[in-house]
């Protein structure tokens, strides 16, 4: 028995509507695939690295006093052990240069105890 004008009509409503949900799963499987999220990361850091630069550079424009002192103070920071071991030269060569002025000390005083 043929079907009638109202179940043919549902059953085609039900096949387009099957489609077009098919459609839509497949779109949402290509943006949620690992290579499409991957690159839109990609792109997304791209772009927040080159705002971030640009107003670096902006506020390095505005205060190029301030930016030195910034970059100086992290450049010791990072430098630091070099610098210690260089003052450390610095300071014990002074410091043996002086050596001979006190080898002319006095001799050390006697204590009343050590003379009785």
């Amino acid at each position: 028995m043929p079907d009638s004008p109202e179940v043919t009509a549902l059953r085609l409503e039900a096949e387009h509507r099957r489609a077009r949900l098919m459609g839509t799963a497949h779109q949402l499987q290509e943006r949620l695939s690992p290579k499409t999220l991957a690159s839109n990361a990609w792109q997304g850091t791209k772009e927040k690295g080159a705002d971030l630069a640009e107003n670096a550079v902006d506020a390095v424009k505005a205060r190029p006093l301030a930016a030195t002192g910034v970059v100086a103070a992290i450049l010791m920071f990072l430098a630091r052990e070099p610098l210690m071991d260089l003052v450390g030269k610095i300071a014990g060569s002074v410091g043996a240069k002086r050596k001979p002025r006190t080898a002319r000390r006095a001799k050390p005083r006697q204590s009343v105890t050590e003379k009785a």
